[in-house]
């Protein structure tokens, strides 16, 4: 692989504060406003969401793969993401995101290694690296309940 990689996306204005949001070779285009907080259109994706929402399905990817080379099973993983804005000097800024997976095993014996492995995709993940947010972990493993057959 490179060691420059480079992703491309594009933003325009349609009006108020609303617009639309490509990216360099992916669909579909999305709608996008301001946070009603800040006179935006309620019910549209917002920066804010596509700030968590990068930080989320990074997480997930990322956990995937160190997944996959470890050679570990999981059967599902939920992430959300909570990110909290502060007014500071000089504007608005996130101060915090909190990352909370909630990944299920199918056995109790796969709960310690499940947390691990979260754990490294916290510290792996590309975007939460990048930022100067706080990050916080807040996992959960889960076990699977049993089948029962009749």
């Amino acid at each position: 692989m490179n060691s420059t990689l480079n992703f491309v996306a594009s933003a325009h204005w349609t009006k108020d504060r609303n617009g639309t949001v490509s990216g360099q070779a992916v669909q579909p285009l999305m709608n996008f406003s301001a946070p009603p907080e800040f006179q935006g259109e309620p019910g549209i994706w917002t920066p804010e969401h596509f700030f968590t929402a990068a930080i989320a399905t990074c997480f997930i990817t990322t956990f995937q793969a160190i997944a996959t080379f470890s050679k570990f099973g999981a059967s599902a993983l939920d992430v959300a993401v909570d990110g909290q804005i502060e007014k500071l000097e000089g504007g608005y800024r996130f101060t915090r995101v909190t990352v909370r997976p909630v990944l299920t095993v199918q056995n109790e014996s796969e709960r310690d290694r499940g947390l691990r492995l979260l754990e490294k995709a916290e510290k792996a993940c590309l975007v939460s690296r990048s930022l100067q947010s706080e990050i916080i972990l807040d996992p959960q493993v889960v076990v699977a309940p049993a089948l029962v057959t009749v």
